[in-house]
């Protein structure tokens, strides 16, 4: 398992109790007293570390090597029923953004969202997470088949941001994330947005358009990732940490300001550390949006979702 450097104290205790029941395991010696002492040192030191984590702290745990990705998500909701859905019927396939039908219990969900891989080459696979513009068309695309068939969208938002290349420029990025962001306020089916690790500007706006937008608690979302604010700000990489505060990206940050309308809580030391329970956390919260939502008529959710979006801020006409 890797750590982050603020998990190097958890990282100390976890491999002294690992030798301590080593030690029980290959002698006569009674250790059990010894680890568990160094159990209870362990579970105290998790929650002293994680009880005041930093906003930088929250954006390196929602990059954690071992964190679920989307289509990890996706296979633990649909147990099975998961069926991919490809390309944008225009250019190509974006290996970056994925969609397609599954279902929670007796409910189908078109689920889209940013997937990321798990070495270098599946990293380039994904194109780290950057969808192209042709990944939020295909997006678009599975929308629209959603609302066609009356059956409700499910996005999972991961994403350092959409692709800057001149190629991606080139063929309407900028263009088909606004379209997105148009489409997806008059979708005429309910859409349940969670971010489950980076959500950074356009890129994640661009599929992040919903009824019931949820956040992990260890997550981040906000118009610019905290190494390309203190770049431009600062003309360094070194104040991301300062950028990471000033930006005001984390879940709590969010929630207090209004632009979410929830907080998912993550197990102690972060998703990764029970993937089960995050899992399982995921699918309550997907429910309980569906069941609220599934309530109005098609007319009414539209609006209530036109007037979510143009309540947040404040500005003068």
């Amino acid at each position: 398992m890797e750590y982050l450097d603020f998990e190097l104290p958890i990282k100390e205790l976890e491999d002294q109790l690992s030798k301590c029941k080593l030690i029980g395991e290959e002698s006569d010696v009674d250790v059990r007293e010894t680890c568990e002492q160094i159990e209870k040192k362990l579970n105290a030191t998790k929650k002293d570390v994680f009880k005041n984590l930093t906003a930088w702290q929250r954006v390196q745990l929602s990059r954690h090597p071992s964190r679920p990705y989307t289509l990890d998500f996706i296979s633990a909701l649909t147990k099975g029923t998961f069926m991919e859905l490809h390309g944008d019927r225009t250019v190509k396939d974006d290996k970056a953004m994925v969609g397609g039908l599954g279902k929670i219990g007796d409910q189908s969900f078109m689920f889209i969202g940013q997937q990321k891989g798990y070495n270098t080459k599946m990293r380039q696979y994904r194109n780290f997470g950057m969808s192209n513009p042709e990944g939020y068309r295909k997006a678009l695309r599975l929308m629209k088949m959603a609302e066609k068939f009356g059956i409700p969208v499910v996005t999972l938002v991961d994403t350092p941001g959409a692709y800057p290349g001149l190629e991606a420029e080139e063929r309407g990025q900028g263009e088909a994330i606004a379209r997105n962001i148009l489409e997806m306020t008059r979708l005429k089916t309910p859409i349940i947005t969670i971010i489950i690790g980076e959500g950074a500007s356009g890129g994640a706006i661009g599929i992040g358009v919903g009824d019931k937008v949820f956040m992990l608690e260890n997550t981040w979302y906000t118009v610019i990732s905290p190494e390309s604010c203190s770049s431009i700000l600062w003309r360094s990489w070194e104040f991301k940490e300062d950028a990471a505060e000033a930006l005001k990206l984390t879940s709590n940050d969010m929630k207090r300001l209004k632009l979410i309308d929830g907080i998912i809580k993550e197990p102690l030391g972060g998703a990764h550390s029970d993937r089960e329970k995050t899992y399982k956390s995921v699918e309550v919260a997907i429910l309980k949006a569906f069941g609220e939502l599934n309530k109005l008529s098609i007319s009414k959710l539209v609006k209530q979702r036109m007037e979510k979006y143009s309540n947040m801020g404040d500005y003068k006409g």
